[in-house]
């Protein structure tokens, strides 16, 4: 993530990012669709409160907004410490998960081993991109039970610049069957079985792998036809084309399982692989080469930020279709959320910081009209620093050394 192309660019066709530099993970192989799709309605609900805005703000987060979120959310506050920020909410079930009192006030205070804090370890990366950050793995708690968990947090502000809350949504599934004996499990895979159909019991697990592992030839054949389809039906519907990109995406993940066979088909189609843009030759694929170059830059847009959610397959359609403004809309979010994570603004961020930044030492100058100025000391043979300079707060030399800043 070198640097970002916006949609006036002269080489349209390049705007979208390896998926390899997205924040997501692959998906865990046993987490279910519901706990999924809390974490991309938790997201849709972000963008419904935005407004034209870089954050929505906190004033629309109420109960109502929450929803069936509140009990897996924790509201981070940082207008008092940005390196402690307190939890001014905590769900039901996050606080019932690890077994915390009314004592956890902090992130500080959050336990190793409870599941919070799997969530709040990843809040400074959103003061870093200033967008929300999706993440998910696996993880054993305080219990000793393993689980896999999903969650996303994002950004809120009080006044529409700064960040100075956060909100969390973390959803989890527990895994307990993994810890079963392997005599346990045999013993009951025998008794569903039945002594009579030892070849059913063999055979299930080859036909389930095959259906989870989709050919990307017939995808990308199934893709083509929806796509001839969508261009069929352009300016009458969006269904079409909603299902063809959905498929597209499908083709994507396919295409990530089997990079040789990706491969191959791109070279009998003449489409150059892009590594700074690997969605481009993928709608390349599926509308044709000699599409709109336009649109296809945008149907990247939205194959891009579906990889950021880490949508499963065949989610695509739903998730456009409930959308308000469809593929606008997610090519302008994608946009948005791309700019301030590949550029983080160091000076800013250090001069937020400073503003609750704990005192190492108190001088008296005289008046001081800047907030943030610099200041020369020389090195005493006792080891003592002596301030042998006036406070210089002129802009650019202030934030030149900003840059180099950390806490």
């Amino acid at each position: 993530m070198e640097d970002y192309r916006s949609f006036i660019a002269e080489d349209l066709a390049d705007w979208d990012f390896p998926v390899a530099d997205e924040p997501c993970m692959d998906l865990p192989p046993l987490i279910g669709a519901d706990e999924r799709r809390m974490h991309v309605r938790a997201y849709e609900t972000w963008l419904s409160l935005l407004d034209g805005r870089d954050y929505p703000s906190i004033a629309d987060l109420d109960s109502d907004a929450l929803g069936e979120f509140g009990p897996y959310s924790v509201l981070l506050d940082f207008a008092v410490d940005r390196a402690n920020p307190s939890i001014a909410y905590l769900g039901r079930a996050l606080r019932e998960e690890g077994e915390l009192g009314a004592d956890v006030a902090t992130v500080a205070d959050v336990p190793a081993r409870a599941l919070l804090s799997r969530l709040t370890a990843h809040y400074a990366e959103i003061l870093d991109n200033r967008a929300p950050v999706g993440f998910e793995a696996e993880f054993v708690s305080h219990r000793g039970q393993p689980m896999l968990y999903r969650g996303i947090l994002m950004p809120y502000s009080s006044d529409g610049r700064a960040i100075d809350l956060v909100h969390g949504v973390i959803n989890w599934k527990e895994t307990a069957e993994q810890a079963l004996a392997p005599d346990i499990v045999e013993a009951v895979t025998t008794a569903f079985a039945g002594p009579a159909q030892p070849a059913a019991v063999e055979e299930a697990p080859v036909a389930a792998l095959d259906q989870e592992q989709p050919d990307l030839v017939e995808l990308v054949e199934d893709a083509r036809e929806l796509a001839i389809e969508a261009r069929d039906c352009e300016g009458r519907t969006r269904a079409a084309l909603y299902r063809a990109i959905s498929l597209a995406y499908d083709v994507a993940l396919a295409a990530e399982a089997n990079p040789a066979g990706f491969a191959a088909l791109l070279a009998e189609a003449g489409i150059v692989p892009q590594a700074r843009a690997p969605m481009t030759p993928i709608v390349k694929l599926v509308f044709g080469r000699d599409y709109d170059r336009k649109r296809i830059t945008e149907f990247a847009a939205v194959l891009t930020h579906a990889r950021r959610l880490c949508l499963a397959a065949g989610m695509v359609e739903a998730w456009l279709s409930g959308l308000a403004g469809g593929i606008k809309a997610v090519v302008a979010t994608e946009r948005g959320e791309r700019r301030p994570a590949l550029k983080v603004d160091k000076v800013r961020s250090a001069r937020m910081m400073l503003g609750s930044a704990p005192s190492r030492a108190t001088v008296d100058l005289g008046a001081v009209e800047d907030d943030i100025v610099l200041l020369i000391a020389r090195r005493q043979d006792d080891g003592r620093l002596a301030i042998v300079s006036r406070p210089i707060g002129e802009r650019a030399l202030v934030d030149q050394a900003l840059q180099r800043f950390t806490a």
